[in-house]
């Protein structure tokens, strides 16, 4: 490979020559081995990423270069220290995106963390491993045209990904977990809350007996059915964050002497081969960023893009993939007219509510007391247990709206199914994101079924310039009224008896007279201030949706193959037509497995 580096013109990289170089991470463009034949380049090392580069290199023969934007994720604290996941959005390893205005947030903007490390986002989300109700993966399956995404197909993807492991506290978890739907062989590690909640943990069992049919336990909230009351389950092994890079780019896996990492470099654009046909042209070119150069490097058979919902969709934008007629406006020559770039981003609207307890024993005590904190940091330094080995949400509840509720006559049921939820709730025995100092009980809020939609577009040909990203929250008037029965289903399940003397007054972002206040005037108060505070869950997906080989919508096919190209695939969140009622984290993974197998079986 030959790198010729004139300022800010682009280079071609010839890539030719020997396959008898060893795998390696290497820390800029300009450390890779010049006589590497690369098959694949991935663009973006993150949650899909990572699977493929591995699953690919499984293959002795392909060679494989991964290449991330951003540095490498070890012995990081604030990234493996599951506790510290708050310091992570808006720190260095975060692109720091922000959204535009949101209208129906009054007009606020909401930081938008994505991960910008090895690993991507799941080396700074908050570790859930949830995996959404069976019909969410039927529905892609039926819009797609191909029953690969249904649920019975993908669990074996799941089941791939996942080894399920003890708590760091090695608690009995006989209850807690079904483990005929889990598997103890895959690469990610799983695990079951590791530090007891000795205020709330039991209360929310025993309310599960008190309260009804809408709040009965669930003894695996991953086995397809997630409605009810059940334990958390997290990405997280041995006490420490288990994320794309720290499984599947663990060091038995990067002696492989066919995978290459390359970090610090950005990828800008895919480019045509010259001379491809106008029809069909062929995309098996990455240009990325080496300092002020711009460089070019061909696969010969596939570039994939799995930099995420944003980067992805902001690459193939800056490509000219897109709306030919937007893309002029910029000055971005079109290459392929597909209008759907960009335009079914959607993300779960999160919101929270909090209440004064009468306990001492929450999560705010060690919260709020530096001298605890570094006492669990010195303990989980020695021996990985402690309060340090959890995010802090032990519990999750999901819900569905009652069938007979009055908004069903005005809007279409946006769920997947009648066994999919339209509410979450998260149960954290601290005051949550409120920010208040004293003794209080959290139950954030989200909705998984939305019906708004956003987009993701340019104001620049320059691909250095942030994308424009609007999740449109709230657009449609659904989901403002969900998170309004989000609010009045925390009320109800702080109302059963085994709250009574611990649950007090409530504390945020409501005062009690408004929180309290019954008809229409007190739901239009409580959606005041929702509007106030709602923000991401940050699960950006859709930008690059799929749709039927014959659809005359969508970006890629069922393949995952790019429409009207070859040799370009994307393989990350965007594709996802719909969002799944899941924290996005473990269906990527099970989509990226699928993905591996689809790419080799096409190449064999």
């Amino acid at each position: 490979m030959h790198l010729k580096l004139p300022s800010l013109l682009p280079v071609a990289v010839a890539i030719a020559g020997s396959r008898l170089c060893h795998a390696a991470l290497y820390q800029q463009l300009s450390d890779l081995p010049g006589n590497i034949d690369f098959d694949f380049i991935i663009a973006g090392g993150g949650t899909a990423g990572a699977v493929l580069a591995n699953r690919l290199s499984e293959v002795s023969r392909y060679q494989v270069l991964l290449i991330e934007a951003g540095p490498l994720d070890r012995d990081i604290l604030d990234i493996e220290v599951p506790y510290f996941q708050p310091r992570l959005p808006g720190g260095p390893y975060d692109w720091n995106y922000t959204t535009v205005p949101q209208p129906g947030l009054n007009g606020r903007t909401v930081p938008y963390a994505r991960g910008r490390v090895l690993g991507g986002s799941s080396s700074i989300n908050f570790m859930f491993y949830s995996r959404g109700s069976a019909s969410d993966y039927d529905r892609w399956a039926r819009v797609t045209g191909d029953s690969g995404w249904s649920w019975r197909r993908l669990l074996p993807y799941f089941l791939k990904n996942e080894r399920l492991v003890p708590p760091a506290d090695g608690h009995n978890t006989t209850g807690q977990f079904d483990p005929t739907v889990h598997s103890r062989d895959g690469v990610t590690l799983v695990s079951l809350p590791s530090y007891n909640q000795t205020a709330t943990d039991g209360r929310t069992i025993e309310a599960t007996k008190q309260l009804g049919p809408d709040f009965r336990f669930n003894l695996d909230l991953n086995s397809g059915n997630p409605l009810g009351v059940g334990w958390n389950q997290y990405t997280v092994g041995n006490g420490k964050r288990s994320s794309s890079s720290s499984s599947y780019l663990s060091d038995r896996y990067l002696r492989r002497r066919n995978l290459h990492v390359v970090l610090n470099t950005h990828v800008t654009r895919v480019l045509p081969s010259a001379g491809s046909s106008t029809t069909r042209p062929v995309f098996r070119t990455v240009e990325v960023l080496a300092g002020a150069n711009r460089v070019q490097l061909k696969a010969k058979k596939e570039v994939i893009l799995s930099a995420g919902s944003i980067g992805s969709c902001h690459i193939l934008l800056n490509s000219g993939i897109g709306n030919n007629t937007e893309l002029s406006a910029l000055g971005i020559k079109p290459q392929v007219n597909l209008p759907s770039v960009g335009k079914n981003l959607t993300d779960h609207p999160l919101a929270s509510v909090t209440w004064r307890v009468s306990s001492n024993e929450t999560f705010d005590v060690f919260n709020n007391s530096p001298e605890l904190q570094a006492q669990a940091l010195e303990q989980w330094q020695q021996n990985k247990t402690g309060p340090m080995t959890t995010p802090g949400i032990n519990q999750v509840i999901w819900l569905r709206i009652p069938n007979d509720s009055p908004l069903w006559n005005t809007y279409p049921d946006p769920a997947s199914g009648r066994q999919s939820p339209h509410i979450e709730l998260a149960m954290t025995n601290s005051a949550g994101f409120s920010g208040l100092v004293g003794r209080f009980v959290t139950l954030g809020m989200a909705i998984p079924s939305p019906l708004s939609r956003g987009s993701l577009t340019l104001t620049s040909s320059n691909p250095l310039t942030p994308p424009t990203i609007n999740p449109n929250f709230y657009s449609s008037p659904f989901d403002a009224q969900a998170m309004l029965i989000a609010v009045r289903s925390a009320q109800r399940f702080f109302a059963a008896p085994a709250w009574k003397d611990y649950v007090l007054e409530h504390a945020w972002p409501f005062t009690e007279d408004i929180i309290t206040q019954e008809g229409e005037e007190g739901d239009e108060a409580v959606l005041a201030v929702l509007r106030n505070i709602t923000s991401t869950a940050w699960h950006p997906i859709g930008t690059l949706a799929m749709s039927a080989k014959d659809a005359g919508y969508g970006v890629v096919d069922p393949d995952l193959r790019v429409k009207g190209v070859v040799g370009l695939r994307v393989v990350d969140a965007s594709v996802m037509p719909y969002i799944p009622a899941a924290h996005t984290q473990a269906p990527v993974y099970a989509i990226a497995e699928r993905a591996s197998d689809l790419i080799k079986t096409a190449w064999d």
